[in-house]
């Protein structure tokens, strides 16, 4: 990239700054507490106790680093995350690691739906599976019908449900002599329960899906730009990563905000009262009710609700774009239907999977801790492949990764690996 070139793209993007941060940022870090992750966290907390608070704080770097690699990815390089290692590796890797994130992408997003209906179920007395396809024939008029801008000015809203989550742990009262201790000691148990929850935690912390959608924004922000050609998008400046990399902290410490309080809000109540064996998302709402009080309920129900809505489109437009980019076809939210037909239909397509999972009688809260385990095992082997595609001249050019983002990066893939691997093992044992 030229310095010519790189001095005349800050102008044209001055305009992203703290604006921006509430953007992509913060949609990134809530699509991250997906419902599936809210049951994780309240499975985890209700079971565990204010020992497992911990995990919040040591998630965070990895957090950030997975999601900031993927939008330098895709601002140095112009490319979606799929496009780019079809691009720069052979087949044997490219299939395998989309079939995997394909799979993780479609059970939790299947999962997802559940817990959404679950909860909306306790305010609307219908079948569950019959409102997991009301809930999915208004998310896809959104995206078939909605721009790009539309979808991330929604989006960026329905984040800050979350903070619900904050509400319904003050509610429940803890006691900040056990919350301190739990956040600062780590607690570790090595029994299939505790490592399957840690597996469950890493992965759905760490999904595959905001790796791939966050690439893809990173382009969608360039065409809306109006830098439609690759040559056009390629390179980036010291400003915008270094902007980028703010965006990215800031959505990734409100995301590791609500993790928190997710787990001190079910330890203060399920766990101190006995009641660890949560069966759905709604049974976790209903049961905060008479030990928080009732808001702390509706808090909790509001959360899993709203959430869903901006997650699930996440996961099943990443995986749209993930197919889209393997086959070449035409793939932008910018794209009216009519324009990428087989880009919306796979968005269609995977979206209807997970409606019928619902259907087959999946139990919802369980299909949410398990739909973290496969993104515990999808996971590690994608960002694998996003350290070291960051790390090379041949696609970064001058932007390689730095020596500390190298080091975490690295650490971050070697602890995902080591989790799936203890939970393997404990399977045997």
């Amino acid at each position: 990239m030229s310095v010519a070139a790189e001095r005349s793209r800050p102008a044209a993007r001055r305009r992203g700054g703290f604006s921006r941060a509430l953007g992509l940022g913060l949609i990134s870090g809530a699509a991250d507490d997906d419902p599936s992750a809210i049951g994780t966290y309240a499975s985890a907390g209700a079971q565990l106790g204010t020992s497992f608070l911990w995990t919040a704080p040591v998630t965070l770097p990895m957090m950030f680093a997975v999601v900031y690699l993927s939008a330098k990815l895709g601002q140095v390089s112009g490319r979606g995350l799929f496009l780019a290692i079809r691009d720069h590796y052979p087949r044997w890797v490219l299939y395998p690691t989309l079939i995997g994130v394909l799979i993780g992408n479609t059970i939790e997003a299947g999962a997802d739906l559940g817990g959404m209906a679950a909860a909306l179920n306790i305010l609307v007395p219908l079948p569950v599976p019959w409102l997991c396809l009301v809930i999915a024939v208004a998310l896809l008029a959104l995206q078939v019908l909605g721009s790009y801008i539309l979808i991330r000015n929604i989006f960026r809203w329905l984040a800050l449900v979350l903070l619900a989550y904050v509400g319904a742990a003050f509610f429940a009262k803890p006691d900040y002599t056990e919350v301190l201790r739990g956040t600062l000691i780590p607690t570790i148990q090595f029994d299939r329960n505790f490592l399957t929850l840690i597996v469950a935690v890493i992965g759905t912390t760490l999904s595959a899906y905001l790796s791939s959608w966050q690439s893809n924004a990173e382009v969608e922000e360039e065409i809306a730009a109006g830098r439609r050609r690759l040559d056009q998008r390629k390179g980036a400046t010291k400003e915008e990563l270094a902007r980028s990399r703010r965006d990215t902290l800031i959505g990734m410490i409100f995301s590791n905000l609500v993790m928190y309080f997710i787990i001190l809000s079910t330890a203060a109540t399920l766990h101190k009262s006995g009641h660890t064996d949560i069966q759905t998302a709604a049974d976790a709402a209903q049961a905060l009710r008479p030990l928080a009080g009732d808001a702390a309920g509706y808090l909790f129900l509001a959360g899993v609700i709203g959430v869903g809505f901006l997650a699930v489109p996440v996961m099943t437009t990443g995986a749209a774009y993930d197919v889209a980019q393997i086959f070449g076809w035409r793939h932008s939210l910018h794209a009216r239907p009519g324009e990428a037909k087989a880009f919306y239909v796979a968005i269609i397509t995977f979206t209807m999977i997970g409606v019928m999972m619902n259907f087959l009688g999946l139990n919802p809260m369980k299909a949410l801790v398990w739909a973290g385990v496969v993104q515990g095992f999808s996971t590690p082997p994608l960002l694998l492949l996003i350290v070291l595609m960051t790390s090379r001249r041949r696609i970064m050019g001058n932007k390689v990764n730095s020596l500390w983002l190298n080091i975490l990066g690295w650490a971050t893939t070697a602890a995902i690996f080591a989790a799936s691997a203890g939970l393997v093992v404990s399977w045997f044992l």
